[in-house]
């Protein structure tokens, strides 16, 4: 008998269920459409606006920010207007506010995404580096390959890819390379205490003024200490370039120009010159 009862039950909710799915069938059929010409769409629109945005706003990363933000708006007005048709949509509301709860506990689950996320909106607005350009942050340096909302990744000298989450970059001191155009090179060194030091200046400054890319209106030739048996030099000389290969290669022939000329000249280097470590580090 109970078993009678059961199967009588059970009949009778399906009976149920059959009859309210047809019953909503014509609402099922119009709510995926709906799905698939809005997901359609809402992609339209996606592309319509990465076009203009790449023509007219020059910022890539808040544009693909905008971009995201523009389709996860058509897809959620997709969906509710999906929902409502299938009179849904007061039930969803429903439990969203009722998960209060969960997306509190949520969010202190992601605040380190959260943070790295914040983090690259505001690097998009200081933009204080962009791609390509050659910058420090921390104990990392190479060149600006990639900026996104949540990381940054350069690319080093020796052709390593290193993530940094946003984070990082924000809070931390950036050192960038290239931005000015031009670059200096400090360089050190001694010649002997029986030279004749105006002579040294004038070979040493007519000398640098023949190096390819110097800045010859910011170049100074300064005599900074007299040691046990040389009066030490400095070499403040700028380069009109912030990349990092002509800046190498400019270091380098300052180095020879300068070595050149005190050796067609007579004069002494009792000691090889030297490259001052600063504390930035220059590569």
């Amino acid at each position: 008998m109970n078993l009678e009862k059961a199967l009588e039950l059970i009949s009778q909710k399906l009976n149920f269920w059959v009859s309210t799915v047809i019953k909503m069938l014509p609402n099922l059929l119009l709510a995926s459409l709906i799905l698939v010409v809005g997901i359609y769409l809402a992609k339209r629109v996606r592309d319509f606006a990465r076009r203009k945005l790449e023509v007219h706003f020059h910022n890539r990363t808040l544009g693909d920010l905008v971009i995201s933000l523009v389709y996860v708006v058509a897809i959620g007005i997709v969906i509710f207007t999906a929902l409502r048709i299938l009179n849904l949509d007061k039930t969803i509301t429903t439990a969203l506010a009722g998960a209060g709860i969960v997306g509190i506990a949520l969010a202190f689950a992601f605040q380190d995404i959260a943070a790295n996320f914040m983090s690259g909106i505001f690097l998009s607005f200081r933009r204080p580096f962009k791609i390509g350009e050659a910058i420090r942050i921390k104990d990392f340096e190479g060149f600006v390959e990639e900026i996104r909302l949540r990381d940054t990744t350069l690319k080093t000298y020796q052709g390593q890819l290193i993530i940094i989450p946003n984070r990082e970059v924000f809070q931390n001191a950036i050192i960038n390379f290239t931005r000015l155009g031009k670059r200096r090179a400090d360089i050190t060194g001694g010649v002997s205490k029986t030279a004749d030091l105006r002579k040294v200046q004038q070979v040493a400054l007519a000398a640098l003024k023949e190096v390819p890319g110097v800045i010859t209106d910011e170049t100074h030739f300064l005599f900074e200490n007299i040691g046990e048996s040389t009066i030490d030099f400095k070499v403040l000389i700028w380069v009109s370039s912030g990349e990092r290969m002509p800046y190498l290669q400019f270091y380098s022939d300052v180095i020879v120009h300068m070595t050149e000329a005190f050796r067609q000249n007579g004069i002494e280097l009792p000691f090889p010159m030297r490259a001052i470590v600063s504390a930035s580090r220059q590569p």
